[in-house]
């Protein structure tokens, strides 16, 4: 992975330039709202065990769990979680099938099947294998972790339910694009379609409210 693919702000700002240029609907946000945040998180185990729990539910649920775990684990690292049992888990908010997919990460990483430090050298193609490997992470768990924790300017979660709506809104849409029809969408948008997804996010952050999952 070059620099070059990689956002910084100088990168993002420009992004922000060309995707107006190209699509008279951002241009619109960009216009009516201002730039997006650039939203970054810290690559490695508690942003994934954070996106895990995000994972169709609210940002505001998902955030007092984490917040929870994060006050009770200190610091949060694999072997720390994995000290944790089911009633634990569940006391701080954890569903059933959040903890295993938990867990099942942490003993991932801690058996050396696993090493996160080692995805940020890699391409998507290459991080989404290794990620995917592990039950409870799908695409839009990897797509979340690219575009937020590595910063790839490409990322695009196409399942993403703020995403969706927001297309549907601003492109004016009788009905919600499917994932395909949004990934078709979003090709206009290449090679920044993560920073498309920041705008769309501004949007509809700013018309609808914080219910679905939105990044800070």
């Amino acid at each position: 992975m070059s620099e070059l693919e990689l956002l910084t702000p100088a990168s993002f700002n420009h992004a922000l330039t060309v995707l107006a240029n190209l699509d008279g609907d951002l241009a619109r946000v960009l216009e009516t709202l201002g730039p997006p945040p650039m939203w970054k998180r810290e690559a490695g185990f508690p942003t994934l065990v954070q996106i895990i729990l995000e994972q169709q539910v609210s940002l505001a649920a998902a955030k007092a769990v984490f917040n929870r775990l994060c006050e009770i684990v200190k610091p949060l690292t694999p072997e720390h979680f994995l000290t944790l049992d089911d009633g634990q888990l569940r006391l701080i908010g954890f569903s059933r099938q959040k903890s295993l997919y938990c867990l099942g990460l942490a003993e991932t990483i801690v058996r050396g099947e696993l090493d996160l430090s080692k995805l940020v050298t890699m391409d998507d193609h290459a991080i989404r294998s290794q990620l995917k490997r592990i039950k409870g992470i799908g695409d839009w768990t990897v797509d979340i972790y690219l575009l937020m924790a590595l910063q790839h300017r490409d990322a695009f979660p196409k399942g993403d339910l703020g995403l969706v709506i927001a297309a549907q809104q601003l492109k004016g849409l009788t009905t919600r694009p499917t994932p395909v029809q949004l990934e078709a969408i979003a090709q206009n948008w290449r090679p920044w379609r993560a920073v498309a997804a920041r705008i769309l996010w501004h949007y509809y952050l700013n018309n609808q409210g914080k219910a679905v999952t939105v990044y800070q």
